[in-house]
């Protein structure tokens, strides 16, 4: 999928998306408890990469980052900006977030990068670390699997991981895997959460 795909698809349901999981209630309690775990390590300015309908965006703001959301889905940032007017949310893809090199603290990718097609997840994660400092963090959340493949996800296609292959892709990117957690639900797939130091 290109990016253009992947934001007309959620366009096209972002009224849906937005009333069933547009806020932090929605979400899973492993992942609010890992997210704000995180968030309280950090210091300097934080992107939320894929904000979607800022939820997490506004959740970091709440715990004290200086955060703000990109996204490519123009009806979740007007969701966004109307629901969050205290926060700063523009339009900016994956592969170009706009911001200095090394000019972040920290990067959320909470599953932003699900519908990244395999060829093209290293610039992804190569610009994630251009726009981090030194010793910046990253938060990535992804579907694992035993293997790299597609499957047919509620929007448009998606992939999972295996854990030790996306480990490799941020090393080669220029980070270093400092924690990973997985879990599954029942009626879920399984999930990864992974923390990666930019060196």
């Amino acid at each position: 999928m290109t990016s253009l795909e992947v934001s007309a698809a959620y366009a096209g349901r972002a009224t849906e998306y937005i009333d069933r999981l547009g806020s932090v209630g929605a979400m899973a309690e492993p992942d609010r408890s890992r997210i704000a775990r995180w968030a309280g390590g950090l210091t300097g300015p934080v992107v939320d990469a894929g904000c979607g309908p800022g939820h997490w965006t506004d959740f970091l703001a709440r715990h004290g980052c200086d955060a703000e959301g990109v996204d490519i889905t123009r009806p979740f940032l007007e969701h966004a900006r109307s629901r969050y007017p205290a926060l700063s949310f523009r339009e900016a893809p994956l592969e170009a977030l706009g911001v200095p090199d090394e000019g972040l603290g920290g990067v959320l990718a909470w599953c932003s990068v699900i519908h990244t097609r395999p060829e093209r997840l290293d610039a992804v994660l190569r610009e994630l670390a251009r726009a981090l400092e030194p010793d910046g963090s990253l938060l990535q959340g992804f579907f694992a699997g035993p293997r790299v493949e597609s499957f047919e996800h509620a929007v448009t296609t998606a992939w999972t991981w295996p854990v030790e292959e996306m480990g490799t892709r941020l090393e080669k990117a220029g980070f270093e895997v400092e924690e990973v957690e997985q879990r599954t639900a029942d009626g879920h797939r399984p999930h990864a959460a992974v923390v990666a130091r930019r060196v």
